[in-house]
């Protein structure tokens, strides 16, 4: 497994990580719809465009399989192709955010209970919760900080 910083987001890798989303938002988002998915997954290639890092994990391929968005300290975005779930690649890319981003605090879906207790297991815990999500529909958010 190849962990890096990603400098230079061609249309390909935006792709291939569009792909790696929709893996893991298919298999860990169980709350939402359909339609659901195919709004937010709009906005995906533009979020993975401007989040100020970008850390992406590939198998021995040189296949995309997890990635994760970093502002500040906070962990914006973290998603593994469910093929490579419960393997280690989201604890190596959050270990890797830790160390050399300093993260420690991000928001996670209160209906993806899988994500919650992984981020509790690396040292994360819930300081609040919100009835929304930040683009205002009824998923409610736990925001979650690391000591």
């Amino acid at each position: 497994m190849k962990i890096s910083k990603i400098e230079e987001r061609t249309a390909s890798l935006i792709a291939e990580l569009l792909q790696v989303w929709e893996s893991s938002v298919r298999a860990t988002h169980l709350f939402l719809s359909e339609d659901g998915i195919n709004n937010i997954k709009q906005y995906v290639p533009q979020a993975l465009r401007d989040v100020p890092i970008l850390v992406v994990a590939e198998n021995d391929d040189g296949t995309p399989v997890g990635f994760m968005g970093i502002a500040k300290q906070t962990l914006e975005m973290l998603f593994i192709s469910d093929n490579y779930r419960g393997r280690g690649t989201g604890t190596l890319l959050l270990q890797y955010g830790i160390e050399n981003y300093s993260v420690n605090q991000l928001a996670v879906n209160e209906q993806n209970p899988l994500a919650k207790g992984f981020y509790e297991h690396m040292g994360f815990e819930v300081y609040k919760r919100t009835e929304q999500d930040e683009q205002g529909n009824p998923y409610p958010l736990l925001y979650m900080r690391k000591d």
